[in-house]
């Protein structure tokens, strides 16, 4: 299977156009025709309805393979320009917001110890971190999640990648400073599962993270919260639009809020250091500093 037909695939059926696909991929409309019939006849399915533009089931299914299939081969190419890369060529950090909140100090302290080559730290939801380290838009990365002690992360299956932990802390409930459980010394998770949430996935911890700790059930979101700025985050929970969750780190000086320890069940807030292959440079030297192995 031709990958360049795979990307024109992909992209007709994301846009629903031949044309707008034309214009994004810089081909003729023409062209992008010829390549929809071309993978059509190598795979001997119709992919695309025409009128509308739409996926058919076998064109469904084809998508569904269709993203990790291109995001490995962006890896690949990535693996190997990285191994030819100049030792000095800079260093790209990609970080979720609380992963970079809860390792400040470390990852500050890291820094400062890098050769001067530059660093650019870019901040992705959560899912696009091992998915930036993949394909080679970042050298490193830092994800989090919420684990029972010690428990590595269960990360996307994007390609061969090294995880390292590299810190956990007690994760806690952000309630209305004037909340009738804001004075309790710790809660059980399980006890608030009925509670209004604040879906906020690449800033408080993700609500399925919280419902696979309650055995799948529960943590029903009140309102959709799509920004990575925590005090955003606390603002809409000081003002009742919902609970959030989040490392006891990130809740220092929130005004409005009070942040009360889960005591059940057993869960961390939990950060990993995420590369590919074997990093040299300025990306070996922050490895080397945040690994427990340095």
């Amino acid at each position: 299977m031709d990958p360049h037909l795979l990307r024109t695939y992909v992209t007709v059926a994301r846009l629903a156009s031949f044309s707008e696909a034309a214009r994004t991929l810089g081909y003729t409309q023409s062209a992008v025709s010829q390549h929809i019939a071309a993978l059509e006849q190598d795979l001997g399915a119709p992919l695309l309805t025409r009128r509308p533009v739409a996926p058919t089931a076998a064109g469904e299914r084809l998508l569904e393979h269709a993203g990790p299939l291109l995001l490995r081969l962006e890896a690949a190419r990535a693996d190997v320009v990285r191994m030819a890369a100049a030792p000095d060529h800079g260093l790209t950090l990609a970080t979720s917001a609380t992963a970079l909140t809860s390792a400040t100090a470390l990852t500050t302290a890291a820094l400062a110890a890098l050769p001067s080559a530059g660093v650019t730290m870019r901040v992705l939801a959560r899912d696009e971190v091992p998915a930036a380290v993949a394909a080679g838009t970042a050298d490193v990365g830092l994800v989090d999640g919420l684990a029972a002690p010690s428990d590595p992360l269960r990360l996307p299956d994007v390609a061969p990648l090294t995880t390292y932990g590299v810190g956990e802390e007690q994760v806690g409930v952000l309630l209305p400073a004037g909340h009738p459980l804001a004075r309790r010394t710790g809660l059980r998770l399980g006890d608030l599962a009925d509670a209004r949430w604040i879906d906020a996935p690449d800033t408080g911890l993700p609500l399925p993270q919280l419902r696979a700790a309650n055995g799948g059930h529960g943590f029903r979101p009140a309102l959709r919260y799509d920004g990575t700025d925590v005090r955003v985050l606390a603002a809409l929970a000081a003002a009742g639009h919902g609970l959030t969750l989040l490392p006891r780190s990130a809740t220092a000086h929130l005004p409005g809020v009070v942040a009360v320890p889960i005591n059940a069940p057993r869960v961390v807030h939990r950060v990993e250091l995420v590369h590919a292959g074997t990093p040299t440079g300025a990306a070996r030297a922050l490895v080397a500093a945040l690994s427990p192995r340095a």
